[in-house]
């Protein structure tokens, strides 16, 4: 393959990511299977351990890989997200945070009607169990579903549920401070709590308008709060 003058023609390290890539798909492994060890990769394609390692550092970096200490080395959980994280993580600013819910905004009300009509009795269940963890507060305990994710879910379209669970990893510090900007518990559990009983119900109009409305408030705190420091 030949390049023009513009193009750069990828390091080593870039074709091995790939490669593994491609041993990791060959053998249709998932998030947390073991995959070969450095010292096994590098044996196969016939280079050094440590450009093997520089490469599975760079798959580290966006999750597709991940080293458990005395264990190995294992299929990440993002290994199958079209979106990834920017390693590099840039600045967080108020505008940065804005932009996470005006994009929420264009995707989110229409999930909602869509997992209105799906509203699947096992979907409903964990958007059910996820209601409540808006009375978490910010800081507060890990919770196992987010009401947001469940939501998705609820769509019935993988797809979907990855794109919004993707976005909400990519941004994950923006998500981080709206939570702290919007930290009416009680509200966001009751605006939560409105939004899945429509779902229940089938009102997929209800549904949509409820999520547009619930984002719209959230934007309006952000808004209001002083710049980000």
């Amino acid at each position: 393959m030949t390049y023009s003058a513009a193009e750069v023609p990828p390091s080593l390290s870039d074709r091995l990511t790939e490669s593994i890539l491609q041993i990791i798909w060959e053998r249709r492994l998932g998030p947390g299977d073991p995959i070969p060890s450095a010292r096994e990769l590098a044996k196969k394609f016939a280079i050094t351990t440590p450009t093997v390692r520089e490469a599975l550092r760079k798959l580290e970096a966006t999750g597709a890989v991940e080293f458990r200490h005395g264990s190995g080395t294992y299929v990440g959980p993002t290994i199958n997200n079209l979106i990834l994280a920017n390693p590099h993580r840039p600045p967080i600013t108020k505008e940065s945070v804005l932009q996470l819910i005006s994009a929420r905004l264009v995707i989110e009300p229409a999930i909602a009607w869509e997992s209105a009509l799906a509203a699947r009795p096992e979907n409903l269940e964990r958007l059910e169990a996820a209601v409540t963890n808006a009375l978490v507060p910010p800081g507060g305990p890990a919770f196992a579903l987010n009401f947001h994710v469940e939501l998705a879910a609820a769509a019935g379209n993988p797809l979907l549920s990855e794109v919004l669970t993707s976005l909400l990893k990519v941004r994950v510090r923006e998500q981080q401070q709206i939570r702290q900007l919007y930290d009416n518990r009680q509200r966001d559990y009751e605006e939560h709590r409105a939004i899945a009983d429509a779902v229940r119900e089938h009102d997929a109009e209800a549904a949509q308008e409820l999520t547009r409305q619930h984002l719209a408030n959230i934007r309006k705190a952000v808004r209001a709060a002083p710049e980000l420091s």
